[in-house]
């Protein structure tokens, strides 16, 4: 028996040989309200939690550095003040104990400062820019793991349904051995150990495909919560096998370039603020300047019911200068701790560069070994398909025993399975080799 149309479409879909591309039309399988992987990336990047959570606090981030900049503005104060002097102050004077004051007093102080220069808000705007760009690389951090991990997901969930297909292909092929092996035997050209062994083969494909289909359902749970979709909704998913051949092969040659991983960009970007932390605490003892504004209306009156009929209003501006003469050994202390960070995150960065490599090295070694093993697995799948259409033709005229002919069948089974399974892994380590290689394309 050979291969249905469909499974040798999706081998000649498959089957990719660096450098080379065959020509064929894209086919896919696909079902109503079906989505492809580009439709449950980009739904995953509006919809999971990680991205909600991500793009929630860069919204925090961006208040923040407003409020961090808001001292530049004129800052606006009132005062409302009152008093009921029990015992009024006095004193002697020419003889005579003078009282002073009234039993009641009052006062409304309006007050307006401006910052003029200050060593904080100057750190502030200066940083403002580092900052906003952190968060923007927070975000494409976030963005470049869930197209990844969904991808992994989609791929893990299609191929899958892929096993459980063909372990459907095989359940009906073993039905069908069975039948014909109890029927030889209730004829008399064999013994009963023939559809017994049929019939144990056929319980352990059926026992596979069981455990297969529970797994599917718990990969569709991982992909929507993934995804951010609603669980009481199906998950229907398609693929284009056309461009499968497309995304297996990845370019083996390119160097790493570690200026775009977006973790040491972030740490670069992490740098350029521990700088400017450390200029500020070199210029710490520059003086804060700002001008000020008062005005204030004072009240007194020696009747509570009176207070408020007379007002003695008075008004000043002018500016003012704070400058730290001494502080002990603190601005000292906190300079060097400012430059002890940076060379503490000059460690890291180097650090992180060998991981990174590390990390691609490591990727690539998996990529090539899984490739290599997918191309094995499916030249020994047809291998397989052979033996076991020679064994079956054999078995049929009589030369082979029925145990050959279940040896070639579990032999196909497998190798078909194991094929699946080497196709998912090359297809998630070619996503580990991008990622690596800072490839991913977030900007679907």
């Amino acid at each position: 028996m050979k291969f249905n149309t469909y499974f040798k479409h999706l081998l000649v879909g498959c089957l990719l040989v660096p450098g080379a591309l065959f020509a064929q039309e894209s086919r896919s399988v696909a079902t109503a309200d079906s989505l492809t992987l580009e439709q449950v990336v980009n739904y995953a990047l509006e919809n999971t939690a990680a991205m909600e959570q991500a793009l929630i606090d860069e919204q925090i981030g961006e208040r923040e550095i407003r409020a961090s900049l808001s001292g530049w503005f004129p800052q606006l104060n009132a005062n409302f003040g009152g008093t009921y002097n029990i015992r009024r102050p006095q004193q002697p004077i020419g003889g005579e104990i003078i009282t002073f004051g009234q039993k009641y007093n009052s006062n409304i102080a309006l007050q307006a400062t401006q910052s003029i220069f200050d060593n904080n808000l100057f750190l502030a705007s200066k940083a403002s820019r580092s900052r906003k760009l952190l968060l923007d690389q927070q975000v494409t951090d976030t963005r470049i793991n869930t197209v990844v991990e969904v991808s992994k997901a989609f791929y893990n969930v299609l191929l899958t349904q892929e096993q459980l297909r063909i372990l459907d292909q095989n359940i009906s092929r073993q039905e069908k051995q069975f039948n014909d092996a109890r029927s030889r035997y209730e004829v008399g050209l064999v013994d009963k150990t023939d559809y017994q062994r049929a019939s144990i083969t056929l319980a352990n494909i059926r026992s596979d495909r069981k455990r297969v289909q529970e797994s599917i359902k718990a990969n569709i749970a991982y992909l929507k919560q993934l995804m951010g979709y609603p669980v009481e909704q199906d998950l229907n998913l398609t693929y284009d096998y056309g461009r499968m051949e497309q995304e297996v092969q990845v370019d083996t040659t390119e160097v790493i370039a570690f200026d775009r991983r977006i973790e040491l960009q972030q740490l670069q970007t992490q740098r350029d603020l521990l700088k400017l932390n450390t200029a500020y605490n070199r210029w710490s003892f520059l003086p804060t300047v700002s001008a000020f504004a008062n005005y204030n209306l004072l009240y007194f009156s020696n009747e509570f019911a009176n207070l408020y009929n007379q007002h003695f209003p008075n008004s000043s501006v002018g500016i003012q200068a704070s400058i730290p003469i001494f502080q002990g050994t603190r601005r000292l202390q906190n300079l060097k701790i400012a430059e002890l960070q940076e060379d503490r995150l000059d460690s890291q960065i180097e650090d992180a560069r060998r991981a990174i490599n590390t990390e691609y090295q490591t990727a690539l070694a998996n990529y090539k070994g899984d490739y290599t093993e997918w191309r094995t697995v499916q030249q020994n799948l047809v291998v397989a398909e052979e033996v076991y259409e020679i064994i079956k033709l054999q078995y049929d005229e009589g030369v082979k025993a029925y145990v050959d002919l279940i040896v070639a069948e579990t032999e196909l089974r497998t190798t078909q399975i194991n094929y699946y399974n080497a196709l998912y892994s090359v297809l998630s380590s070619k996503l580990d080799l991008q990622r690596a290689l800072g490839n991913i394309d977030i900007n679907r």
